[in-house]
């Protein structure tokens, strides 16, 4: 009862009750909710230093950047308790609104900054992808670990220049590329025509909302993708909801590191990640861990995380439908279970 009522009296507060609502949407540093709080960062910090010891939203830190996010599904009274406050803040909150316009800015600043990175380095990028590990050992593990046959159907979903779909096309009966750069895209399938690859194809696409249909495909993959997310929940989700029952995913990214220099000359929005995230990801979206691979190299080590999706879709941590819906103003709460 008395962790119950803590974390009412955290939520009860206004700039505190707009955090949550704003955190619904995907994790976020400190300087990004102070800039749309429009409030300073010493009171914006002890206003989520609150709400973390409440247990309503998690912190953690890679290098100079912290991120907040709601709470795990897996810590499922605080997460349901979280989705309940934010279904009940009015529709017509004009400064819930305005919090949102201003998040929506926000996205759009950095989606502008990857786009120009992307742009500027399409020509490159088989060079950059291989910097700290070559990309051959990882193409070798990847040939051996994915399933394959006549009968697969493939999305590589970041695909770049296409590479990928080139690795695997001989092995697979379809396979698809999707990339938001038409850069990328224009390399992606000027390879693939010499390839005469009539089975791949790529499309322009949000990795966040894909246009394939749901449970179509028999592995999906994302190459080095995930680092460059603003809400890697989303785009791991996501993925999942493509692939078919027993389905294969396959996370290729950094492990944790300290290189905080490739935030700023290429453009990551993460540092790595751990097995325990992934393994939390892959299980919010119905996969289950299957196999870990460690590619050391200097200074990084590439991992490879392998889920495959559950037959039914259903986990035993799910989150009751009655308290699931959308956020303030209409906007699709896209935390752990909502995208």
């Amino acid at each position: 009862m008395e962790i119950l009522l803590n974390r009412l009296k955290a939520a009860a507060e206004p700039t505190r009750l707009r955090i949550l609502a704003i955190c619904a949407q995907g994790e976020l540093t400190v300087s990004e909710l102070t800039h749309i709080l429009g409030q300073s960062q010493p009171r914006v910090s002890r206003h989520l230093k609150l709400l973390c010891d409440a247990g309503l939203l998690n912190r953690f830190q890679e290098g100079a950047w912290v991120f907040y996010r709601l709470a795990d599904r897996v810590g499922a009274r605080s997460y349901a308790l979280c989705q309940q406050i934010i279904g009940l803040i009015p529709d017509n909150d004009p400064q819930v609104k305005r919090d949102m316009q201003r998040l929506a800015d926000v996205r759009r600043a950095r989606h502008d900054l990857a786009d120009a990175y992307f742009r500027e380095n399409a020509s490159q990028w088989d060079q950059i992808r291989s910097m700290h590990v070559d990309d051959a050992d990882v193409e070798a593990k990847l040939l051996a670990i994915l399933p394959h046959g006549g009968d697969k159907n493939l999305i590589d979903i970041g695909t770049g220049t296409g590479r990928i779909l080139e690795l695997m096309a001989p092995r697979v009966a379809r396979s698809v590329g999707v990339d938001s750069s038409r850069e990328m895209l224009a390399l992606a399938r000027s390879r693939l025509d010499s390839l005469d690859a009539r089975d791949c194809q790529v499309r322009q696409g949000d990795m966040y909302q894909l246009r394939e249909d749901d449970a179509v495909f028999d592995v999906a993959i994302l190459h080095q993708v995930l680092h460059y997310a603003d809400d890697p929940a989303a785009v791991v989700t996501e993925a999942a909801r493509v692939l078919a029952p027993g389905g294969t995913l396959a996370i290729v990214d950094f492990a944790p590191h300290e290189v905080e220099g490739l935030r700023d000359i290429h453009a990551h929005r993460r540092l790595g990640f751990g097995d325990t995230e992934i393994a939390a990801l892959f299980n919010d979206a119905h996969l289950n861990m299957i196999e870990t691979h460690d590619l050391p190299g200097n200074p990084l080590t590439v991992k490879i995380w392998i889920g495959q999706k559950t037959g039914d879709g259903t986990l035993a941590t799910d989150v009751p439908a009655a308290i699931s819906g959308t956020g303030p103003a209409g906007v699709s709460i896209r935390g752990r279970a909502n995208q």
